[in-house]
């Protein structure tokens, strides 16, 4: 336990790593800031040092993981050309399940203050979904100049249907469905092709 007065270095990614855990071996009912301190090994009251509360916490590492999952995308117009296309997305779509997790995107949702926060900041222009889908197109595009995407493929239509499913599995697939990759490849190979 960290004594009291005592800096905590990376204490948002401590939390967050702990969250993650307490959820993964617990579940929803059981994330409370006192499960998430103690699984993080720090002070009772360190959550609430650095957060509003439990409703901002919840939103704030849900907006992290989207931010987190943003960046993955935004390196994806790099790739073209390297690899085939649809192992690119699937990688991408995959990188989303997992950053956010549907246990703690579905969190979000049952918690009406942390959902209007984590909405008032995508409409603010915080990464999420829409950062996604762009740079999913914006990829599509550099392979269609490339000659590996069909040419009049649609591709902000694909990038939606793609980022669409994968928000549909993160909200109705349980964290350890075994096929939801198996899922998204076969949507994959149905939007581009194997």
């Amino acid at each position: 336990m960290s004594p009291r007065g005592v800096a905590v270095p990376d204490v948002r990614r401590r939390l967050f790593a702990a969250a993650e855990q307490v959820l993964a071996r617990e579940g929803p009912a059981a994330l409370t800031s006192r499960a998430i301190t103690g699984e993080a090994n720090c002070a009772k009251g360190m959550l609430h040092a650095h957060f509003a509360g439990l409703d901002e916490f919840v939103a704030e590492l849900v907006l992290d993981r989207f931010a987190r999952t943003a960046r993955q995308a935004r390196e994806l117009p790099r790739l073209a050309g390297r690899d085939t296309v649809a192992g690119n997305l699937v990688t991408v779509a995959l990188a989303l399940l997992t950053s956010a997790g549907p246990t703690v995107a579905s969190l979000a949702v049952t918690r009406p203050a942390a959902s209007l926060r984590i909405r008032q900041a995508l409409e603010a222009g915080a990464p999420g979904f829409a950062t996604i889908q762009g740079s999913i197109a914006e990829y599509l595009d550099a392979e269609q100049r490339l000659g590996r995407l069909v040419d009049g493929t649609d591709t902000p239509a694909v990038a939606l249907a793609l980022v669409g499913t994968v928000h549909h599995l993160l909200m109705t697939t349980p964290v350890d469905a075994p096929d939801a990759r198996a899922q998204v490849e076969r949507l994959v190979a149905v939007l581009v092709g194997p």
